[in-house]
């Protein structure tokens, strides 16, 4: 099967122009060009397609994408990584759902709530020993400080960037880009500024040092050579942009 341009743009949520400008960058190819002109895309390129507005969606720019989909021949192998990514923010959200659900049914009913059905999905607490114990109590109170100030929708988005970022080093790792690469080091640069919020100072120390436990402590959202991919590359921007 094939599709115009015009109903790959409607589709897809985006516009002839925006597709042209892919095939004009090399991103986007049409499997073929009409005698009249016009573009058609087989499936193969709907696939590719879709890759593409997926890492569009993680804050990827368009030569990264570019880097990344042609590191990653294998695009069944790559949707199932995103797939994967995909389906852990659903497991989250969906926990999110049910407690409120509980919360307007007990509100309703006149029953008592409890706290842990309340926060199901919203969790920012669970490392709290941890954090004690590894950075002080100072540095567990600043963080949940500033947890408790923010919205709902900030919260969101900030969990919602953590889990993009967290894609992003993934996509990176399998295309093959290299730790000290200017876009694995952008995408750092990225967490760095995730991480700022809630603690006062990122030095040098503490940025390798949390990469160093992202590969001891698995649970911690990275797992495997992800983990010592993200550790190296937090190392490398921790030499070059901070001080101790």
């Amino acid at each position: 099967m094939e599709w115009s341009i015009q109903d790959i743009a409607r589709s897809a949520g985006t516009t002839s122009r925006t597709l042209r400008h892919y095939g004009a960058v090399g991103l986007l190819e049409p499997s073929r060009i009409g005698g009249n002109g016009y573009r058609y895309y087989d499936e193969q390129a709907l696939v590719r397609l879709q890759r593409i507005l997926l890492l569009r969606e993680l804050g990827l720019g368009l030569p990264a994408i570019a880097e990344v989909l042609d590191g990653q021949r294998d695009s069944a192998a790559a949707l199932e990584t995103h797939l994967d990514l995909l389906e852990q923010e659903q497991r989250r959200i969906e926990r999110q759902i049910a407690s409120v659900r509980t919360t307007l049914r007990k509100l309703k009913g006149g029953e008592r709530l409890m706290a842990e059905e309340v926060f199901d999905g919203f969790d920012h607490t669970q490392y709290q020993e941890e954090v004690t114990r590894r950075w002080g109590a100072k540095a567990y109170e600043t963080g949940d400080r500033w947890w408790s100030s923010l919205s709902a929708e900030e919260k969101k988005a900030h969990q919602q960037e953590q889990v993009d970022i967290a894609a992003a080093f993934g996509f990176a790792r399998d295309a093959g880009l290299l730790p000290d690469s200017a876009e694995v080091q952008g995408i750092t640069r990225r967490l760095h500024s995730w991480l700022r919020p809630a603690v006062s100072s990122v030095s040098a120390g503490y940025f390798a040092g949390l990469g160093q436990l992202y590969v001891d402590e698995p649970r911690y959202g990275f797992e495997g050579a992800t983990a010592e991919f993200v550790r190296d590359a937090m190392k490398i921007y921790a030499e070059r942009n901070l001080s101790d």
